[in-house]
């Protein structure tokens, strides 16, 4: 891997990663995802439970969306392996452990994550160290979005094979970019390979969202603001698909958190679900 000095995860990533583990701990089984691998390379302090933003009651939906939404994913990724799509693209890949937890899958499929270089090379160095290595099928694309580096460009640069179908992720990542940044982004990717699948998180406006989940939001919101990455776009599930559509895709496919929990949380008596009208899916065909 490139050598880049090491920055630890940004504080997004790092709560995405504990919430996973959090709802190992105090969620009821069946466990919607099963990764508590993000936690073994932060290796917080003993006392991480104790903080606001990990209070298991305050976080509950949130933690659900979460771990919905990278269910959800998973499962697509291996719907589209069993259609013969082999490579697998993590915009913003964070803390995501993916290829960690699949071994059985380095002879059928690729992996790309892109993110930036200090916390790539962070990460890479975390698995080094906890003996998990980087194996062959994994591909580091560090991107500096800064400088305005290309990540088509650098994702070429690692491998990827451009006339082949790829599934393609943005978790968490559309509301801190402007609308136009958006567009470009969709346009990029409905230029690829016929059959590519694009999942892409999307921040609907705080007005629609489930009252109980309002106060969350504005105090993420707030933190976004604070710590210099505003929340910039937010859209409708129609402005979002045809957001989509006018940039090149196909087909375009809301999945709603009604949609999510239906799927995942149908069977549980603990009240446990994703809110409705918060952070929801995009999912769009080339």
């Amino acid at each position: 891997m490139t050598d880049h000095k090491a920055i630890a995860p940004d504080s997004t990533a790092a709560r995405v990663a504990l919430w996973r583990a959090l709802h190992l701990e105090v969620d009821a089984t069946p466990h919607v995802l099963t990764d508590d691998i993000g936690l073994k390379l932060l290796e917080p302090p003993d006392d991480w439970r104790e903080r606001g933003d990990m209070n298991p009651e305050f976080t509950r939906p949130f933690r659900a969306s979460i771990v919905a939404r990278a269910r959800f994913i998973e499962d697509l990724v291996m719907e589209q392996l069993r259609h013969g799509v082999t490579q697998y693209v993590i915009f913003g890949a964070g803390l995501d452990s993916f290829a960690q937890r699949h071994p059985e899958l380095a002879a059928s499929l690729t992996i790309f994550e892109i993110d930036r270089p200090g916390p790539q090379r962070w990460k890479y160095d975390r698995l080094i160290a906890l003996g998990y290595g980087v194996q062959d099928w994994l591909h580091f694309v560090p991107v500096d979005f800064e400088a305005g580096q290309s990540w088509r460009d650098a994702l070429l640069q690692h491998g990827f094979d451009a006339s082949r179908p790829a599934v393609i992720v943005s978790t968490g990542v559309s509301m801190y970019l402007t609308r136009e940044a958006n567009a470009s982004t969709l346009r990029e990717v409905s230029s690829f390979a016929p059959g590519s699948t694009l999942a892409m998180t999307f921040l609907l406006p705080p007005e629609m969202a489930d009252p109980e989940v309002r106060p969350g939001l504005e105090m993420a919101e707030k933190g976004a603001r604070e710590s210099g990455t505003p929340f910039i776009s937010v859209f409708t599930p129609q402005d979002m698909m045809a957001f989509a559509r006018e940039n090149g895709f196909k087909d375009a496919t809301h999945v709603s958190a009604a949609t999510l929990t239906q799927r995942y949380f149908s069977n549980r008596d603990d009240g446990l679900r994703p809110p409705a009208n918060a952070e929801e899916l995009l999912i769009a065909t080339t």
